[in-house]
């Protein structure tokens, strides 16, 4: 049988998401993008992470949320790709 997780509001959720322990200590959340656009929006979701001062990576369909102000950089880009 399979359980299922019951709907969470949009306000709810982008709660969790940037009162969780890991981004209240400045550290790193990581969201599926499809989830993010099901539940709150992109736009939504991209505004409270720059309203936070925070950054945001894409990779996939995932976002990674760097719940900090320190600079993000790629440590081992491709070949062929800088890194600034």
């Amino acid at each position: 049988m399979t359980h299922l997780i019951p709907p969470q509001s949009p306000d709810h959720w982008l709660s969790a998401a940037f009162t969780s322990n890991t981004a209240t200590s400045g550290g790193v959340i990581k969201r599926r993008i499809s989830d993010i656009d099901r539940i709150v929006g992109r736009d939504r979701f991209l505004g409270e992470v720059r309203a936070r001062g925070f950054q945001a990576v894409e990779n996939g369909d995932n976002l990674i949320v760097f719940c900090n102000a320190q600079p993000v950089r790629l440590a081992a880009p491709r070949a062929g790709v800088t890194s600034h």
